[in-house]
């Protein structure tokens, strides 16, 4: 039933993604979206998957690789890490990401990005990057790393699609297309490096408060408003010029 129901969606949104080929003489640079052992890594937490996912996999091993790319090439990257106050729930979902436990920190394939010059971490404590990015005295960390950096695109890989990731493109968006954020032009979205989690209806159903949320039928969605909002959904990036 889920698979006939995401092949409705899909004809009915189609969602046309392209190769992406970043210049060398641009800087551009890499945002990693809460790929934390929390959302990831199997039993780590309320929201951490309970079994190996082959879509979590791949987003992990994809982000790894560009990573180890953008470290070589001394571009700019940014980690958002969820991390929330033990006395600040962030409803709907249950405790998750605690400021200080492991479900917080990074997976432990990303762990050594965190002794790279070119890397700012930065955590945050709600679904938005960008909104966890402000500081009390008003400035945004995200804001000043574009701009300290000149950056003009941002590649934006993740978890998850529909949720951190989207919140993050969408108020990305909105302030560029304000003009606060040059000169930073374009938002990519890296599909295959991009994951959701999984809770399927039988699941929800049995479950006090839980909501369906299929996986691939929400990644799809996520990537097609994403697009909707004005990113770049690439399925292939490469450095350097098409030959």
């Amino acid at each position: 039933m889920v698979s006939q129901t995401i092949d409705v969606l899909k004809n009915e949104l189609p969602l046309e993604q392209e190769l992406v080929v970043l210049p060398e003489d641009v800087v551009t640079g890499l945002v990693l979206v809460d790929i934390i052992n929390g959302f990831c890594t199997v039993g780590a937490g309320n929201l951490a998957p309970r079994e190996p996912n082959r879509q979590i996999s791949r987003t992990i091993s994809e982000s790894v690789r560009l990573a180890r790319l953008f470290c070589d090439k001394k571009l700019p990257v940014m980690a958002f890490l969820d991390s929330h106050h033990p006395d600040k729930p962030e409803d709907p979902y249950p405790p998750h990401c605690i400021q200080g436990t492991d479900e917080s920190n990074l997976v432990p394939a990303l762990q050594w990005i965190q002794n790279e010059t070119n890397v700012t971490i930065r955590r945050k404590d709600c679904y938005d990057g960008y909104l966890g990015s402000m500081e009390a005295d008003g400035s945004n960390v995200f804001a000043d790393w574009v701009k300290n950096n000149h950056i003009e695109a941002i590649l934006v890989v993740g978890v998850c699609t529909d949720i951190c990731v989207l919140d993050f493109v969408c108020s990305t968006l909105s302030v560029r297309n304000r003009g606060f954020l040059a000169p930073l032009k374009d938002v990519i979205v890296y599909s295959r490096a991009c994951t959701t989690f999984d809770v399927p209806l039988h699941i929800a159903t049995n479950t006090k408060g839980a909501l369906p949320h299929p996986q691939e039928l929400m990644h799809h969605i996520g990537l097609y408003m994403a697009k909707e909002r004005g990113a770049k959904i690439a399925n292939e990036v490469l450095f350097g010029a098409l030959k």
